[in-house]
């Protein structure tokens, strides 16, 4: 300073007080928590916002170390810290998890940054977090939700799927075939557009009755319909739609609908005996002579099974005037299914090198809630000359065939009416039955320790199904013969 520089007065130390409390009154009502520590990890200072979101007083936290709000599994996390802080380094953004006082995790994103004293030597940290929570619960969230989508998407494109194979191979022309997926698949698209109108949370059978029965061209008048007010939740709702689309076209084209004089008649009820029941009677009345068919096709396949996997019973009857089919379906089980990468079945082999064994005479668990996939795995392993165990519609169902059946292999659908398959996969697991899961989710909502598990990702085809049982068996008996290890 030159003797002509002014001596510094009252009124710059008195700036400098200003903008220190100023900055002090800052930390101290930031909704951001904003301390201070040592290198050794005491802490030196604590603001409001540290209080809010961890829950402790100045008073009760300065002078304890850092270590009373962190998790002991993160304790490595903070030395690497430390150690970074001690190299001069900042942190930014780093988002980590930390305690409460009342012991509840929060997550936080952290800047950290060195505390150098006037000569320049690091002495501390001061660390400014922002509680995220929220933000991670909202990620969680849409995680769950986009992984339900996903699974949605692939089990409704692995339904049409099916539906077309099965319509195929009973079809006897090309027109016979359109007209009829046709109509299916309308009857799906109508369901579909209920559960959405609602949130995919449920139908009315109100409205399924009405949509999948009063769209075509006879008058109102001849289908009447009645009964209380019942939601059914999504995934029985669309086959009972089906279930009601098959039974509305039989009539139409050979049943009561198909002459002037004939009539439908609805009614369901709810009974309360023994569990919540629902009770549909579908009964056609001043029709032709009907008897039962001589061959069953796909439509009747689909009638009779397709309710099977929610604990649901259909029996149909050939009466004199026209068909009758009484619906049992129980409530109370149903459950909303909710619910996260996936390797190709032609790549699952893990390096076997023996050629591919046969798998006629295999006996072979099929475990899948979704009846109409269920079929369609079912024809494409008969026709490749396998013994059928199942399907397996219910976790139950499934754990008791896994535990006490011959089985040879397992195909396992990872999400059974919203439970996991994990008790399913122990019990193959017990016996050292080779399995592979069947799934529109992704690897992350399997059972643990199905990392290396194969997947045949919905919608599959046939060859991919043949090819992963092929090799699940290939690999057992390397296994067996000790050419692969294991």
């Amino acid at each position: 300073m030159s003797s002509d520089d002014p001596a510094p007065g009252p009124h710059a130390a008195s700036e400098s007080d200003v903008m220190a409390a100023r900055l002090a009154t800052i930390v101290a009502n930031s909704d951001d928590v904003i301390i201070s520590k040592t290198l050794g990890g005491i802490i030196t200072s604590w603001n409001g916002g540290a209080t809010r979101i961890f829950g402790y007083e100045p008073e009760e936290i300065i002078g304890q170390h850092i270590s009373k709000i962190i998790p002991p599994e993160l304790m490595d996390e903070e030395k690497d810290i430390i150690a970074r802080l001690s190299r001069g380094e900042r942190i930014e953004h780093f988002e980590t998890i930390r305690l409460t006082k009342d012991g509840k995790r929060v997550h936080i994103s952290l800047t950290v940054s060195p505390m150098r004293d006037s000569g320049g030597r690091i002495i501390g940290a001061s660390k400014v977090a922002r509680d995220i929570t929220d933000r991670k619960r909202a990620e969680e969230t849409q995680r769950l939700l986009i992984d339900e989508l996903n699974h949605r998407i692939k089990n409704t494109l692995a339904t049409v799927q099916a539906i077309a194979t099965q319509t195929l191979r009973r079809s006897a022309s090309p027109t016979e075939f359109v007209e009829s997926f046709s109509g299916r698949i309308k009857a799906l698209a109508r369901a579909h557009g209920l559960l959405t109108a609602g949130s995919f949370q449920g139908a009315e059978i109100t409205d399924l009755v009405r949509e999948q029965l009063l769209l075509g061209d006879e008058d109102d008048q001849r289908i009447s319909q009645s009964g209380p007010a019942v939601t059914l939740e999504a995934q029985p709702a669309l086959h009972l739609a089906l279930v009601l689309h098959e039974l509305g076209t039989n009539a139409r084209k050979h049943g009561a609908l198909s002459v002037v004089s004939g009539s439908v008649a609805v009614r369901w009820q709810v009974q309360s005996s023994n569990g919540r029941h629902l009770k549909l009677s579908w009964r056609e009345i001043g029709g032709p002579r009907v008897k039962a068919p001589s061959t069953q096709g796909f439509g009747s396949v689909l009638i009779e099974n397709s309710l099977r996997a929610y604990g649901g019973d259909v029996a149909v009857t050939y009466a004199e005037d026209g068909v009758i089919c009484e619906i049992n379906l129980p409530l109370a089980e149903l459950s909303h299914p909710i619910g996260a990468l996936a390797r190709d079945a032609r790549s699952f082999g893990g390096g076997a090198t023996g050629p591919l064994l046969g798998i006629g005479g295999k006996r072979v668990l099929v475990v899948e809630d979704e009846p109409l996939i269920g079929m369609v795995l079912t024809d494409y392993l008969q026709e490749a000359g396998c013994e059928i165990v199942g399907p397996a519609q219910s976790a139950e169902q499934a754990e008791q065939m896994a535990r006490t059946e011959a089985i040879d292999a397992a195909l396992v659908d990872g999400n059974l009416a919203g439970q996991r398959a994990d008790k399913i996969v122990s019990a193959l697991r017990e016996r050292r039955i080779p399995f592979a899961f069947v799934t529109g989710y992704g690897r992350e909502a399997l059972p643990p320790g199905s990392e290396n598990a194969p997947i045949i990702e919905k919608p599959f085809t046939e060859g991919q199904v043949i090819t992963t049982l092929n090799r699940l068996l290939n690999s057992v008996v390397q296994l067996r013969s000790g050419r692969l290890e294991g």
